[in-house]
């Protein structure tokens, strides 16, 4: 069975930084991808960045130049993702969640497209 696994939520200042941490076990999952996705009170899920197993990454809009995922893997049997979080802004505030795939949808942006989750972690950023 899959494990995600999300930490490292919190409170900040806008501006400031925050790190979250994501472990996926086993990572033998089909050469699995991971993305963070966020979803703030009334609104839909929305892919923020992924990474597939080569360390190409995709990233939203909104996020591009102010975040950065990346991935360390140990053999096959557990994988982290972080995503750093820089020059934060109040609309970055959401419940952010870990997500696993696997070919073909590596590249997706869409929530359907992920097959295991973890519990998500809260960031919020005041102004």
């Amino acid at each position: 069975q899959v494990q995600v696994v999300e930490a490292g939520g919190g409170s900040v200042q806008a501006g400031g930084s925050l790190r979250l941490s994501c472990i996926v076990s086993p990572y033998t999952y089909s050469g699995s991808c991971m993305a963070w996705f966020r979803q703030a009170p009334g609104k839909e899920r929305e892919g923020v960045a992924g990474i597939d197993t080569g360390g190409k990454t995709w990233y939203a809009d909104s996020v591009k130049g102010r975040f950065t995922i990346s991935q360390f893997s140990q053999d096959n049997a557990k994988n982290t993702v972080y995503l750093h979080m820089n020059v934060t802004k109040p609309e970055d505030s959401a419940m952010y969640y870990c997500a696993a795939t696997g070919p073909p949808h590596c590249y997706s942006r869409r929530a359907i497209d992920f097959d295991y989750w973890g519990q998500g972690t809260q960031v919020t950023v005041s102004s």
